[in-house]
């Protein structure tokens, strides 16, 4: 009887984590989810593969800022920013555009790839670098010299030409690798599904995004999932973010 019992016991729980796993793949239930009152300032970040937005119903869903991916490497166009940015200016939502760091690509050509794309436009949040590893690079890690030589030189261009301080998102491996202890100056975006990042420096981060498996409506791309983000501090400071120059 007491055989039968653990063996029943045992296939109860292995039920339970399967249910478990399955609704954390599928979105129904968050692994990261901050509580609304410690980060009360949301927000997503989308590209192509979320298909037409429509963005007013988005912004009805307890978020108040989006960053919209716009360019890759030197060439590369997401073949919704225009439509995206255009439709979502008409919100409340604070904006901004996110570039694809390419590893391969001089920082210059990537700066006049992203500045031929988005309108410098008051109001909007800082442009961001999306500085991550893709295909077999984090099996076979870039040269660090060079790339961060790549990365000053885009970052300056657009500081230049937005006069704003570029925004770096980097996982916790590349931050540690290419980051840390560098660009003091530059707010972070930090990716870290599992926890409450923290990073190697000690260095706070301004934007963090705590899981790629949100869920929301006004969405009908390939993707059904959506990119969830949280803001240090207050709806002011985000504001005050937007309106700093330099």
């Amino acid at each position: 009887m007491k055989k039968k019992i653990i063996i029943i016991s045992m296939a109860v729980i292995a039920v339970l984590i399967s249910i478990y796993t399955f609704m954390l793949f599928e979105g129904i239930i968050l692994l990261n989810n901050p509580s609304d009152k410690a980060y009360p300032v949301r927000g997503v970040d989308v590209s192509a593969y979320q298909g037409d937005i429509d963005w007013n119903a988005l912004a009805k869903q307890n978020i108040s800022f989006a960053f919209i991916k716009a360019t890759e490497g030197s060439s590369f166009v997401d073949k919704h920013f225009s439509r995206n940015w255009q439709q979502a200016v008409r919100t409340n939502l604070k904006i901004g555009a996110y570039h694809f760091f390419s590893f391969d690509s001089s920082g210059l050509t990537q700066a006049e790839n992203f500045i031929r794309t988005v309108p410098d436009a008051q109001g909007t949040l800082p442009p961001v670098v999306d500085f991550e590893f893709y295909a077999d690079k984090e099996k076979n890690i870039p040269d660090i010299n060079s790339a961060r030589e790549n990365l000053n030189i885009l970052l300056d261009k657009l500081t230049q030409h937005y006069h704003k301080k570029p925004i770096i998102y980097a996982t916790m491996k590349t931050y540690d690798l290419y980051i840390k202890g560098s660009y003091p100056d530059y707010p972070i975006w930090i990716r870290d599904v599992l926890k409450t990042p923290k990073l190697p420096d000690n260095r706070l981060w301004t934007f963090w995004q705590y899981s790629d498996r949100g869920r929301l409506k006004g969405y009908t791309g390939q993707e059904k999932f959506i990119d969830l983000n949280v803001f240090y501090s207050s709806i002011e400071n985000l504001e005050k973010l937007c309106k700093e120059s330099y």
